[in-house]
């Protein structure tokens, strides 16, 4: 797995600009809210450090197939990597045992945000005049109070299928999760995230996965106390960054 190099702010704000993406850059410049505000009801400002970053994983990396989970400016710049890679390489990817090449899997559970992802992304797309976008798939579902092991997390009741060669977890909103497990729900401030879903499809997962967790330092060490793969992980500190790498050998030559 190759790491993307951190780079200054102008730098970043230059790779935006050259992209045609100055409507970002501007927009990343507004005040921003509070970070005690835990609750929010309006979408986030886009943080350019970290969507470069995202942007060069997928790359730099050549990635084919993401799942994110949450939505949100990240959404839009995963299509954008997708379509410069789909660009380059779609008739190199035909030699491959991939089912979706060049797609993008959006899991939600809140109607809002994926309404407003899905048209942020089509102005974008008219705007920066692109032919033939990338496929993104939606999902909207509930998230659920559930166990893994008997150790309490959350779950999306419906996943899409799709074996994907890079994830990012940035999603649910604890405060939007229905039901409890043994008394216990999220929807308060002492506790924290702690997504299960990727525990229960570990297993189908390729060797060379990536893996970034958004923040959630105590739902990334449980993914990573339970998860029964080899995984190799490390931590960005400048980026708030978990990065989880499925470090086994191939399964066959495709």
């Amino acid at each position: 797995m190759k790491k993307p190099i951190n780079k200054n702010q102008k730098f970043v704000e230059k790779f935006f600009i050259k992209k045609g993406l100055k409507t970002l850059v501007d927009l990343s410049k507004k005040k921003k809210r509070s970070v005690n505000k835990m609750i929010v009801s309006e979408p986030y400002l886009p943080e350019l450090d970290d969507l470069y970053n995202l942007y060069q994983y997928i790359l730099i990396n050549k990635r084919t197939t993401i799942l994110e989970f949450g939505s949100g400016w990240s959404t839009l710049i995963f299509s954008l990597a997708l379509n410069e890679l789909s660009n380059k390489f779609s008739n190199e990817v035909k030699q491959l045992r991939r089912n979706n090449p060049f797609e993008l899997f959006v899991v939600e559970n809140e109607k809002k945000y994926l309404n407003i992802t899905k048209n942020r992304i089509l102005k974008f797309n008219k705007y920066l005049k692109i032919k033939k976008p990338i496929k993104i798939k939606y999902f909207l579902s509930d998230v659920e109070m559930t166990t893994f092991e008997n150790r309490i997390c959350t779950q999306y009741k419906k996943l899409p299928l799709c074996n994907p060669d890079f994830i990012y977890l940035d999603g649910p909103d604890q405060f939007n999760i229905k039901g409890n497990k043994y008394g216990i729900n999220l929807n308060h401030k002492d506790l924290m995230p702690m997504s299960g879903d990727l525990l229960s499809i570990e297993h189908f997962l390729k060797p060379g996965t990536i893996l970034i967790v958004d923040g959630r330092a105590a739902n990334s060490r449980f993914l990573k106390l339970n998860f029964q793969r080899k995984w190799k992980y490390s931590y960005n500190k400048i980026n708030d960054q978990h990065i989880f790498f499925l470090n086994e050998e191939p399964l066959g030559k495709l």
